[in-house]
C-alpha cells in the first residue's frame, strides 16, 4: 500500500512526519530518514486500530485544481 506523507521542520530541530489520510498518524525523527521509518510504523499501527475500530484503512483523498 502507498500513502502520501509531509515532512515539515521542527521548532526543536527535528524532522516531523504526517500521513493526511490517516487522521493523527503522525511521527517524528532526528532525520527525514528516522521521520520516514517512524512513520511507516506509526501508519502501521493507525490501520491496525482503524481495522480493530471497522473504519476504512485510510480517509479519502482527493486532488483539487486552483488558479491562482
Amino acid at each position: 500500500m502507498k500513502l502520501p506523507v509531509i515532512f515539515y521542520p521542527g521548532e526543536d530541530g527535528m524532522v516531523f512526519a504526517k500521513c493526511p489520510v490517516l487522521p493523527g498518524c503522525v511521527s517524528q525523527g532526528k532525520t527525514r530518514n528516522e521521520a520516514l521509518e517512524n512513520i511507516k510504523e506509526a501508519i502501521e499501527g493507525c490501520i491496525e486500530v482503524r481495522r480493530e475500530m471497522g473504519w476504512p484503512d485510510t480517509e479519502e483523498m482527493i486532488d483539487v485544481e486552483v488558479a491562482l
